[in-house]
């Protein structure tokens, strides 16, 4: 243990009377990370704790306790779990799940360029982890190679969501302006804005980085490389590494064009091309797993020689016994002494078949095996054409039924003994005809999940296809069956099996699957919304309609317009985004020639302040005429806006 382990007064301390500290792991500006063991589950965890200078910063302890609620919103395995956040007397901590391995930060410094197989696996994975995240509507706001664990085992995950915040909340001025400059979008640069748009710049830098060897931007200034951010267009991986291919170029592109509007939308769309440009080139994510006893071994290939893929496989290998084809002489004439006897046997043998042959002909004819008769092959024949033949071949035959999915009603299944078995003569063969599917009963499908739904037609022989049919249904949890169908396989009208049917082995099933409610899109921008609703299946129409809004902002969704038929909404179906034009607009009411006290009550009556020198309160209200007002009478103003009286003395 370093000198600097054992003066670590935390080393050894029981933390919260449940972790106890074992050893330092990390540093960093805000926090130290420690490997702890868990007393409550006996399990090794990495516990955060935040720098005792800083507890008093009400800013870092938001971000701390930022962190946690972050990533406990995340259920994904490319997210470092959080288990739990609390306070030991002065002292903030987190409690991580433990994952003993490297940074992508010590991998690149080691290996400087990565591999194609490496750079798609570790890009797959934190694109995986990054979409959940915008997808419950976090943007993480520090993606940098020192936060992406790659553990020991294979597993790649993103952690650290201190500065991670909801996407509503997404302005960042001063010091709010945190993050790392060579990640650091133009739009945090030149507008202190960051949305999930952001993520996918540093994503692009980083994907360039891992390709090139290097980050696209240098200079002496951190400003020097926030203003090659903001004005400058990033380079092409391949100039760096020729190696690099034309799709992987064009993504690290996408994803780093200056204009927010240009990149993907979110961590999923970039995911889903990254997707595409692995089936083009063949090239998929390495799947790293821990192999049983025995069996071929795959480990990550960090010396940076060998194959140059991310992984390989140590095979396992196998011995043979020798074989030696030399022959001494006492074998060779122990093997010639067994031939000469083999051959006197030989010779006994057939003098004894050739005396009993003339008196077993008659015998085989007679009453062995000569005598019997074999049983026809009648499948798939009625019965009355299956017991014609077997009663050629002087047989017996006798009908029974079975149920069967393969031959058709009617028709012979098999018969028993089978087709070629020899009987005797008179001898009964059992004929099993088919009696077409079996019925059976499904119980109520509707309220069951799809999964339990299709797992009950799959127990009963019921077909059902992949994909089932869906629709938004606000009243039904999201994966639940709405209404379930059966469909005869000869044909014929379908049979409602929402509350339970009775069907045919062999019948097709139809399932309509509840997607939930649309998803809730008033409050966000045009593009956010249609983001979020494409990503739920619908389609979004290029017009939209205008209405006003005293609730939701200006430009901003206030949500779809009614479905043009009756019924829910379906995946495919196209909505009509709603667009506030911002507060309605009401007419100013004239008052010029009314009381003070009269016009003042008009005008608050139609929603409007009113304001006029305070002398003239201490007038008597029938000795004052308004003579003039600002806004004038007749004009729209939003309700609210003050009108200032001019007011005169009429006595």
């Amino acid at each position: 243990m370093s000198m600097s382990q054992q003066t670590d007064p935390l080393i050894g301390r029981l933390v919260d009377q449940r972790y106890r500290v074992r050893a330092r792991i990390a540093r960093g500006g805000m926090a130290t990370v420690y490997v702890a063991t868990d007393l409550r589950l006996e399990r090794r965890v990495a516990l955060k704790v935040m720098h005792g200078h800083l507890s008093d910063d009400s800013v870092f302890q938001s971000r701390f306790i930022q962190e946690a609620r972050s990533a406990a919103r995340l259920a994904d395995p490319h997210v470092v779990n959080v288990f739990d956040q609390g306070q030991d007397g002065e002292m903030a901590y987190l409690v991580m799940e433990y994952l003993p391995g490297i940074t992508l930060r010590e991998l690149l410094r080691e290996q400087k360029r990565l591999t194609i197989p490496q750079t798609i696996t570790i890009m797959d994975a934190i694109l995986s982890g990054l979409a959940a995240a915008h997808r419950a509507g976090i943007v993480h706001r520090d993606v940098k190679p020192e936060n992406v664990l790659l553990a020991e085992d294979g597993r790649i995950k993103i952690g650290d969501f201190g500065l991670a915040r909801a996407t509503t909340a997404n302005t960042a001025t001063g010091q709010m302006l945190l993050g790392t400059i060579a990640y650091l979008a133009p739009e945090l640069v030149t507008r202190g804005t960051a949305d999930a748009r952001s993520d996918i710049y540093a994503l692009g830098i980083m994907l360039y980085e891992m390709l090139a060897g290097e980050q696209p931007y240098k200079g002496e200034q951190p400003m020097q490389i926030a203003y090659q951010h903001a004005t400058d267009s990033v380079p092409r991986p391949s100039a760096k590494n020729p190696g690099v291919p034309e799709q992987l170029d064009e993504l690290v592109l996408w994803a780093t064009e200056r204009e927010p509007d240009e990149r993907p939308l979110d961590a999923k769309v970039m995911l889903d091309r990254l997707r595409e440009i692995e089936r083009e080139l063949g090239v998929f994510p390495q799947v790293v797993r821990t192999a049983p006893s025995g069996a071929p071994v795959v480990v990550i290939d960090d010396d940076g020689e060998g194959s140059g893929e991310l992984t390989k496989v140590m095979p396992g290998t196998f011995t043979a016994p020798p074989v030696t084809t030399d022959v001494d002489n006492a074998t060779r004439l122990r093997r010639h002494a067994r031939r000469n006897r083999a051959k006197g046997a030989w010779l006994v043998t057939i003098v004894l078949l050739l005396a009993a042959l003339a008196g077993g002909t008659g015998w085989w004819f007679g009453s062995g095996p000569g005598s019997l008769v074999a049983v026809p092959d009648v499948r798939g024949t009625s019965f009355a054409d299956a017991q014609a033949a077997i009663m050629a071949q002087g047989l017996q035959a006798q009908e029974t039924g079975e149920n069967s999915l393969d031959v058709a009603e009617g028709l012979a299944i098999r018969t028993d003994p089978d087709p070629g078995s020899r009987l005797d003569r008179d001898a009964v063969v059992t004929v099993v005809i088919s009696r077409g599917p079996a019925e059976v009963s499904i119980p109520a499908l509707s309220g069951q999940t799809e999964d339990a739904a299709r797992e009950i037609l799959r127990q009963n022989v019921i077909a059902v296809s992949d994909d089932a049919d869906a629709e938004f249904d606000p009243d039904v949890a999201e994966g639940t069956v709405i209404r379930a169908s059966g469909t005869p396989a000869g044909g014929g009208e379908p049979v409602d099996c929402s509350g339970g049917c009775t069907l045919r082995q062999g019948d097709s099933a139809g399932l309509l699957v509840s997607r939930g409610a649309v998803p809730d899109v008033a409050g966000q921008s045009v593009n956010r919304a249609t983001g979020i609703l494409t990503d739920a299946g619908l389609e979004v129409s290029g017009e939209t309609r205008t209405e006003a809004s005293e609730r939701i902002a200006k430009g901003d969704v206030i949500g779809i317009a009614d479905r043009g038929e009756e019924g829910n909404w379906r995946p495919g179906d196209v909505v009509t985004l709603i667009v506030s034009s911002g507060p309605p607009l009401f007419e100013v009411p004239s008052v010029v020639g009314q009381t003070r006290d009269a016009a003042a009550q008009t005008l608050r009556d139609a929603g409007f302040e009113v304001s006029f020198s305070a002398l003239w309160n201490i007038w008597p209200d029938g000795l004052t005429k308004v003579t003039a007002q600002d806004p004038a009478g007749g004009s729209k103003h939003v309700r609210g806006t003050t009108i200032t009286l001019q007011i005169t003395a009429t006595g």
